[in-house]
């Protein structure tokens, strides 16, 4: 049986979903970011323990693949950018290639159900980077530049600006500023 979960966006839910699956007595064969495959059917009752359970973490158990087909792109878009030094392709060829649609049917779903465009929260995401980097490993905005695949020092900064608000280098003082998690962007 497959299951589909929403909000999933890192590791720790795939390890959460695993053993919420299993204190319920179901056997999970496969987590994945946004979907369950389970060994057996599961109860009605059963679907309502694990959507309880996962809820606390901030996870929701949805009917349709579509359902968390927003948050699979998302998700992918987060592994584009952490692994973008080693993924020798575009983000819409990467993400068609994963989730096997055409990149313009996911682009208008991603816009329809997120009122944001892919390029809106890719560069939200990236920016969220860059204030990790600036203020947890303390690089500099060339060194961030580089990480990031930016093509100039200019092109993060101005970028950087018009997200937040703030250059670069202010943002660096002000480390009070807390950073967005994913799920609220």
């Amino acid at each position: 049986m497959k299951l589909y979960i929403r909000n999933m966006a890192c590791e720790s839910c795939k390890v959460l979903v695993k053993e919420e699956l299993e204190k319920i007595g179901a056997h999970p064969l496969k987590v994945e970011l946004g979907e369950a495959d389970v060994k057996e059917k599961l109860s009605e009752k059963k679907q309502e323990q694990f959507g309880v359970a996962i809820k606390k973490a901030g996870l929701e158990l949805v009917k349709s693949k579509e359902g968390v087909l927003a948050d699979q792109i998302k998700a992918l878009i987060a592994e584009y950018i952490e692994n973008n030094s080693r993924i020798k392709t575009n983000l819409s060829d990467y993400l068609s290639k994963k989730l096997n649609y055409d990149y313009a049917y996911l682009s208008s779903y991603f816009s329809a159900m997120q009122a944001n465009t892919i390029e809106q929260y890719t560069i939200a995401l990236k920016i969220e980077k860059v204030k990790e980097m600036l203020v947890l490993e303390d690089l500099t905005l060339t060194q961030i530049a580089d990480r990031l695949n930016y093509s100039s020092v200019s092109h993060i900064s101005t970028q950087f600006k018009k997200v937040t608000g703030l250059p670069a280098s202010h943002f660096k003082k002000l480390r009070s500023i807390r950073r967005k998690s994913i799920q609220d962007l």
